[in-house]
Parts: structure tokens; sequence; C-alpha cells
């Protein structure tokens, strides 16, 4: 079996790492310093387990979780944290595997028995829903990369992907346009069946010969708007 390490404090890690070699000396252990090598190393290595370290910089494990809905073959999650027993309490209603830091041998024995594969449900109650993530994330022939969802002028459904449009460029994304819909709601709106413009970036509406298009901040790209959704971009721009 594979096990991968995810925590920004190397010695957290080299703990985890001591631990699972005397629990599980016939495994084999991977290490990652952040959620970007995370995904890097889950796409690379195909572990069964991800011991996952909730609070880190950039990405945090919960951001890395919910990149994991949309992997095939995604690892079983064990979070790590730091929470008081409140916190803790909800981890338990939601039945995720966790891990209260520092970690103790008994308990990482206990949770890799109990580990399963984390759900949408499980991650909104860590509240990964209320306010949306603060970047999105794309795997693909450049590598791991990352956008950040102020930066994004729109999301554009092409073909089995997302298009996320930036100022500095873009990146394809495996999530549906509905999903992000509904995450990002209050910050993007839908203009068409294939398009979804960030509210505080929209300059103005243009008039084209075959209806309207929506000009954004910064970008070239200008999505069209279908008759069904003008009326709410209009109510939109004038506040």
């Amino acid at each position: 079996m594979k096990i991968l390490i995810v925590d920004d404090e190397p010695l957290a890690r080299q703990r985890l790492l001591r631990l699972l070699t005397k629990l599980r000396p016939e495994d084999e252990f991977f290490e990652a310093a952040n959620g970007v090598e995370a995904l890097e190393q889950v796409r690379k290595e195909q572990p069964q387990i991800l011991l996952l370290d909730i609070r880190m910089p950039d990405m945090d494990g919960v951001e890395v979780a919910a990149q994991l809905l949309h992997e095939p073959a995604a690892p079983a999650v064990i979070f790590c944290t730091a929470y008081d027993e409140y916190a803790l309490a909800a981890l338990r209603h939601h039945a995720i595997a966790y891990l209260l830091k520092p970690v103790r041998e008994r308990e990482l024995e206990d949770a890799l028995a109990a580990a399963v594969r984390v759900n949408r449900a499980q991650l909104d109650s860590l509240g990964v829903a209320a306010a949306g993530r603060d970047r999105v994330v794309s795997a693909g022939h450049r590598g791991i990369e990352t956008l950040q969802v102020s930066d994004v002028r729109c999301f554009l459904a092409e073909d089995k992907y997302v298009r996320a449009c930036a100022p500095g460029g873009d990146i394809l994304l495996s999530e549906s346009l509905k999903d992000l819909e509904a995450e990002f709601a209050g910050r993007f709106l839908r203009v068409h069946r294939n398009a979804l413009v960030a509210e505080a970036h929209i300059v103005r509406l243009l008039r084209a010969d075959d209806g309207w298009l929506v000009e954004l901040a910064d970008v070239g790209e200008r999505p069209q708007v279908s008759r069904r959704h003008l009326s709410d971009i209009k109510a939109a721009i004038t506040g």
C-alpha cells in the first residue's frame, strides 16, 4: 500500500513517517510539503491513503480534498488537525477519519483502519461550500496550475472541460459549470448555458449582430449573453 503524507511542517511529516514505518513497515511512504505537491504526488504515485494537514498556506487540506472529488482513483483521506474538541465533534458526526496533532501511535492505527474517501457532504461540514475556494486548480500536460478565483473573469464550458479565463492566462478545469455556479453563487453570474462571468469584473454589455456580449476587465474574451439571462446581467450592471 502507498501512503502520502502532506504537511507544510517538516517535523510533523517526520513524526508521521516514524509512526507509519513502525506500524506499516511493508508499505511505501511519500511526502508533500503543500497542496500543489500533494495533487502532483496523487496523480504520479496513486496512493491508497492520504494523511492530509488541514491548515496549510496557499492551498489547504480542504481545498486538496475538494480537488480529489474529481479523481477517478482518489485515495482515502485522513485529515490531520489542531482543531478543538468542538470542531472534532463535527468531524466525527460526518464520519471523516482524522488525527489530532500531535499524532499518537494508537490514534494513527485506528485512523488508518477507518480511512474513507471524502465526499462533498463531508467537505461542506468543514466550510468549503460556505465561502467557496479561493483558487481553482488544473492538472494537465503542463503540470499543476492554479488561479486565484478573484483573478478569474469567466468560466467557459468547452467540450469535456471548463476554461477559467484570467488576465495572466487560462487553465482547464475538470469540474462542471453547474458545480462552479453553485459553489461561487453571488460572485459569478450565469450569462449563457456555456458561460459564467465574474460580477466584479463586468465592464459593459455590447451589442452584437446576433445578440449581446459582455466585456470583462483586462481580458479579450467576450462571452455571449443569452436572451434568457439578459435581464439578470443588466440588473447586475445597474446594481
